[in-house]
């Protein structure tokens, strides 16, 4: 239909019939608008209008956003009972926090699939891309694994998650990560690392039974302990980093609640997990996306031109190391926050005892990327890095029967396969991961 404008709007479709309406419009508005007060008014009557639906669609946005976080309900209920039933016989009811980070994935799902029952938790934050996070949680939902959205600090999630089920074990993965990002943030790594802690750690001592605790301390612990390979009894009383600091406050808080209140715990030292479902900050990660968009690699060197290495760990080994200790766990010994008799206290190193240089690594990755990469040679930062990684891992060989069996030239080809299979698959379990696969491996510069 054409576009009219002006008085052509009131044409009529007779001719001999057309009436001129206009001054009987102006002389309305006019009456309308004639006074000030009347303006003033309509004025204020459009402003409290306006302001009274930003304020009512606050409100709901508000709501809504509080009603998807909240826990809680009959159905939230039943989702927890029936991801904490046990399928086996001596089976165990498993809290792992952190279950939707790289680690707590891979031990959720070793546990789901001998016959635990698994209750999740994480709180999703954005340390890195949430996507990444909901990916590993679509895969553990399809096993039937339920993960509670809150914070390990809510003290009264965490006393009803322990009033429905009755947990014999908490795997304690959640945590602040990564050593730099403590310079941007440091309030995360206390609020997370510590104050979290204490947080879980009460809930467990007022728990009846009192569960066994395996929790995930870190290599970074051993800071500027220039003594290799790393022991469970060298020094760790100077960290190179905020991060290291806060796991080394996390072991003395646990042996306290361990002397205290009885609690069986196990804490357990990683060195530089990697593989499939990985975190994007750590560097295989990095490198990857670097060399297939063509950018330089930045390799850092220390003090006299030294190749910075790692005791690189690859995921499988790690949940074998993280599964045997469960295993392993004496129960608890106190009872509603009493002790009764001492209780089970242990650390162990969790690595692969084959430090490797970082321009291996690089090396590695080119050979199955299949492409050169541009290497940037610069001296290490004061950043919180230390130069070297080295695990001394007889202790938990001895009490865990821990044997890695994955060096990193086969783990960095099944990272790289497993790229590849998330990238091309149609399986939706993928497809979380795919896209951010996509979007972080091959986002414009």
């Amino acid at each position: 239909m054409p576009s009219l404008a002006g008085e052509e709007f009131f044409l009529p479709s007779m001719p001999g019939k057309f009436k001129d309406k206009s001054h009987t419009l102006h002389r309305q508005f006019h009456r309308c608008f004639a006074s000030t007060s009347t303006m003033f008014l309509w004025a204020l009557f459009l402003v409290v209008l306006t302001a009274s639906y930003l304020s009512f669609q606050s409100f709901v946005d508000s709501s809504s956003k509080y009603l998807s976080s909240a826990w809680g309900g009959i159905q939230w209920e039943k989702q927890v009972r029936a991801s904490a039933h046990i399928h086996r016989q001596n089976g165990f009811s498993v809290l792992v926090t952190g279950a939707a980070g790289f680690v707590g994935a891979h031990v959720s799902l070793a546990l789901k699939k001998r016959g635990d029952g698994i209750v999740g938790l994480d709180n999703f934050n954005n340390y890195y891309d949430p996507t990444l996070k909901k990916a590993r949680q679509s895969l553990l939902n399809s096993h039937n694994i339920f993960i509670v959205e809150g914070d390990v600090n809510d003290e009264r999630m965490l006393a009803k998650l322990f009033d429905i089920v009755a947990f014999t074990h908490v795997m304690h993965l959640a945590a602040q990560a990564g050593v730099r990002y403590a310079m941007e943030n440091p309030n995360s790594y206390v609020h997370s690392n510590i104050a979290g802690l204490v947080t879980l750690l009460e809930a467990c001592k007022n728990a009846n039974p009192q569960p066994a605790i395996v929790w995930a301390s870190s290599s970074s612990v051993y800071g500027l302990n220039e003594k290799v390979p790393f022991s469970e009894s060298d020094r760790t009383d100077q960290p190179a980093s905020l991060y290291a600091a806060t796991k080394k406050a996390g072991e003395e808080i646990t042996h306290t609640y361990n002397h205290i209140y009885g609690l069986s715990i196990t804490g357990l030292r990683f060195f530089t997990v990697y593989g499939p479902w990985g975190r994007p900050d750590m560097a295989y990660f990095s490198f990857t996306r670097n060399i297939l968009q063509g950018k330089p690699v930045t390799v850092y060197r220390g003090k006299n031109r030294v190749n910075l290495a790692r005791d690189f760990t690859y995921i499988d080994d790690i949940v074998k190391g993280c599964v045997a200790s469960l295993d392993t766990a004496k129960k608890s010994t106190g009872s509603g926050g009493k002790k009764r008799s001492p209780a089970q206290y242990r650390i162990f190193n969790l690595g692969n005892k084959s430090p490797v240089t970082v321009p291996m690594m690089v090396g590695i990755l080119e050979k199955h990327l299949k492409k050169r990469a541009k290497k940037s040679i610069v001296e290490m930062p004061g950043n919180g890095d230390v130069p070297y990684t080295h695990a001394n891992i007889s202790s938990a060989q001895t009490e865990l029967g821990y044997k890695p069996t994955t060096d990193l030239q086969t783990g960095l080809k099944k990272f790289v396969r497993w790229q590849d299979l998330c990238l091309f698959s149609v399986n939706s379990l993928c497809l979380g991961y795919s896209l951010y696969l996509l979007s972080f491996l091959y986002r414009p510069a």
